[in-house]
């Protein structure tokens, strides 16, 4: 098991990311393998939060949505979403929270609506549901995506989800936005970061075998790199296995 898809970089970095933690704030698909990821390896405790309502989810196989029954598997409580919202997220107890999103800009802040004209779009995507609330008030925000030009983009077609706006603090304290915002961004190529004092994401690791170039080449924008980059870590035999075997094993994330 020396041999990894560029999928399953991305879903151990991401899961390697929550080593420490204790409640997330997660979403189906790729988010959803990493957390359960995360709970068989660095963070067993890790209590999983799903907006349909269902605190302290273990799944006993991948959900096809938020909705769901696999989520209230083995779950601490099962609410509705309204009291999830307010008596969880909105009350500053969710530490991490992972999104997704169509369009990233250099700030963090995410679009999740249209692709092109808002009034008349190429593309209409699912919208915000709780994105927009999430990446408020849940203390950090980790991104999982793959890494596209026409997701990282210099421009959003709409902004769904503020990450750190202009890069201007003085806008979040506006806005009364109490979390700390984007802090990681994982990819299939790269790991981001981003700068305390810009709010600018900022190159931290690449996966082997990737240059700067071939990541530059799908960004928007001339990147900012860390003085120390890094090459990441690959999956271990045994986190392949975990997701293989337990996780994924009709290879549903690899088609």
């Amino acid at each position: 098991m020396t041999d990894y898809t560029p999928t399953e970089f991305m879903i151990t970095l991401s899961a390697r990311a929550l080593a420490g933690e204790r409640i997330v704030f997660v979403g189906v698909g790729l988010p959803n393998i990493a957390c359960n990821l995360a709970q068989r390896t660095v963070a067993p405790d890790l209590e999983l939060v799903y907006e349909s309502g269902v605190f302290g989810a273990r799944p006993s196989r991948l959900p096809l949505s938020i909705g769901d029954p696999t989520l209230i598997s083995g779950a601490t409580l099962v609410c509705s979403q309204a009291d999830l919202f307010m008596n969880y997220l909105q009350a500053g107890r969710v530490e991490v929270a992972f999104l997704g999103a169509a369009q990233i800009d250099r700030f963090g802040n995410l679009n999740s609506t249209v692709i092109g004209d808002y009034s008349k779009p190429k593309v209409r995507l699912p919208g915000s549901g709780g994105a927009c609330e999430i990446a408020m008030h849940a203390k950090k925000i980790f991104m999982i995506l793959r890494l596209k030009k026409r997701a990282f983009v210099e421009r959003l077609d709409f902004c769904t989800s503020p990450g750190h706006l202009r890069g201007d603090k003085r806008e979040r304290v506006a806005l009364n936005i109490p979390g700390a915002g984007p802090q990681r961004v994982v990819t299939d190529m790269a790991v981001f970061g981003f700068d305390k004092e810009s709010g600018e994401m900022t190159l931290d690791s690449l996966r082997p075998g990737v240059t700067v170039e071939q990541v530059q080449s799908e960004v928007s924008w001339p990147l900012k790199i860390a003085k120390n980059l890094k090459i990441a870590e690959p999956p271990t035999a045994e986190e392949l296995r975990i997701i293989r075997q337990e996780l994924d094993p009709k290879g549903i994330i690899n088609q």
